[in-house]
């Protein structure tokens, strides 16, 4: 089927930003039909799941509008537009907190009057008595609770991002690692995270261990650097790093000898907790 069919025969939508595809807005999505179509008001903000990233957390086809070219639609005029894209529409899901229109100046409660099918209003979803949010998850990276982050996100954390030529040194006095810039995506605290890792177009990710930062040891350049810990892989184009838990801050290291010390007890920790996690 078509994306154009899809979208002219689908009768349910959940609308919303959707940066993350976090466990709150899978609630959203379980309350779609089938044919249930997830439309994304693209701010141009999004650093979790930027883009067509949002894809690879669901089933569901979505849809993008651009927000500059939406915001200047009052309520009728954004229903309106729906309808037109969405001609079977029945149902809307969206989050307590929804707002929309020009100045975001209506809510929920105005969508109901606008749009004669059934308005589904999701209530705020909880983890451990904490409402999930995407600002939350933004936090928890910025201090590296990546446990606690993909927590929220119910999945792990992940960036992509192109291979780029590192400073040199690794494969020949450190370990091999490959360096990927990933302009697009929040970056978590830095330090060395255990990750897995996916090169170019492989269908499954590798075990590795990752570093974020400055390498204020060596060049003092900023890096995204992992590490393959089941034997060596060529990387052609890009990569995707999933982090899974954080090991230790970034610091700086006297001697290359001293940071390659700390490499092997960062690989060897990597190695314990992916044992641990069968992965």
């Amino acid at each position: 089927m078509s994306i154009a069919t899809t979208l002219k025969n689908s009768t349910s939508i959940a609308i919303g930003g959707f940066d993350g595809m976090h466990i709150g807005h899978q609630e959203l999505f379980h309350h779609l039909d089938q044919n249930g179509v997830i439309v994304v008001i693209n701010t141009g903000y999004a650093n979790l799941t930027p883009n067509h990233f949002r894809e690879k957390h669901t089933e569901h086809l979505i849809h993008y509008y651009d927000l500059d070219d939406i915001r200047h639609l009052d309520g009728a005029g954004f229903v309106s537009l729906l309808k037109d894209d969405f001609p079977k529409l029945q149902k809307i899901v969206v989050g307590y907190d929804f707002h929309f229109g020009k100045d975001r100046r209506y809510s929920y409660e105005d969508l109901k009057e606008l749009f004669d099918g059934e308005v589904l209003v999701v209530d705020e979803v909880q983890h451990h008595n904490d409402s999930v949010h995407s600002h939350k998850i933004r936090h928890k990276l910025s201090i590296g609770d990546i446990k606690g982050a993909n927590e929220f996100l119910g999945h792990n954390y992940t960036i992509c991002g192109k291979k780029i030529t590192g400073q040199g040194i690794g494969a020949k006095e450190l370990v091999a690692t490959i360096n990927i810039e990933a302009k697009e995506f929040l970056v978590p605290k830095e330090g060395v995270y255990v990750t897995t890792t996916r090169i170019d177009d492989e269908e499954h990710f590798h075990p590795s261990v990752s570093f974020v930062g400055h390498r204020v040891s060596t060049d003092g350049s900023f890096a995204i650097e992992s590490h393959i810990l089941d034997g060596k892989v060529l990387c052609e184009e890009k990569a995707e790093i999933s982090f899974i838990a954080y090991i230790r801050e970034n610091k700086k290291f006297e001697s290359i000898d001293e940071l390659r010390d700390a490499i092997k007890k960062d690989i060897a920790i990597a190695n314990r907790e992916l044992q641990r996690l069968e992965l």
